[in-house]
């Protein structure tokens, strides 16, 4: 699973020139993705553009989905996170691992960011789940009334390189369900939700060390290195880092810039 290390920005692989642009069109644009991300923000429920996306079935596997928020987690919940995060990550930091922990249990309370939790279905049938109330979708209904939890993502709408783009924090699931598709079946609906806020790339950051990790995103959802990962920045930069930062871009604005071919990025 993913995991943002704390340094995964500020490295500007973007070398080559950029348009000439005068001071009025550079702060209509910045003004034009803030209203942007400011609108994707606002969004109280993800999935409901996504009705779809509610229920997982498959491979043995019954589970739900719901949106969330930092600044409105439940006390379990936090813990919830807290937990998964340390089963799932400390083996890959080691001794880091006691510095990042307290970054990303910061990250996870920010107010933007935002979560779409996979509750594990007890005995709640399709028809329970799908009339869920506003209520019940903010609360820490996963762990206290509908099944465990057994996983989530942790996504914010961030400005990358002069782009809005939805930038997945964490991508965490417990040992148990992994292997049945859930993956898959997330990040579909996170490029979606980034269509949908007009956001020009879905990006996320992988441990290095995390063959696994790296061979779904790039193997099995195409996603490809980026120009601003360290590798491509520059290749002493890269065996400093411990991560990779990998991206599918949309709009050709959002290609050109983060998804530049190998051959040109050392070009000046």
């Amino acid at each position: 699973m993913i995991g943002a290390p704390m340094e995964t920005k500020g490295l500007n692989a973007n070398r080559g020139s950029k348009p000439n642009r005068s001071r009025k069109e550079i702060i209509e644009k910045k003004k034009a993705m803030d209203a942007l991300l400011k609108a994707a923000s606002a969004e109280k429920d993800h999935l409901s553009a996504f009705p779809a996306f509610r229920r997982y079935q498959t491979n043995g596997l019954s589970a739900f989905l719901e949106s969330g928020r930092g600044d409105k987690l439940a006390s379990s919940v936090k813990h919830y996170i807290q937990n998964l995060l340390k089963a799932n990550m400390e083996g890959l930091y080691g001794s880091e691992w006691p510095v990042e922990e307290r970054v990303k249990c910061r990250e996870m309370v920010a107010p933007e960011a935002r979560y779409i939790f996979v509750c594990e279905a007890s005995n709640a049938s399709a028809s329970e789940m799908s009339t869920m109330s506003e209520q019940e979708s903010t609360s820490a209904s996963c762990v206290e009334k509908r099944g465990p939890m057994v996983g989530f993502v942790h996504f914010r709408f961030v400005i990358e390189e002069e782009l809005p783009v939805l930038y997945v924090y964490e991508l965490q699931l417990e040992p148990r369900v992994q292997g049945k598709g859930l993956g898959k079946f997330l990040m579909p609906l996170i490029e979606l939700i980034a269509r949908k806020n007009q956001m020009g790339a879905v990006v996320l950051t992988v441990h290095k060390s995390n063959s696994v990790a790296m061979n779904f995103y790039l193997s099995k959802m195409r996603y490809i290195i980026s120009t601003i990962s360290p590798s491509r920045v520059d290749p002493l930069i890269w065996i400093e880092k411990s991560y990779e930062i990998l991206c599918k871009a949309f709009s050709d604005e959002a290609k050109a810039i983060l998804e530049e071919p190998l051959e040109e990025v050392h070009l000046v």
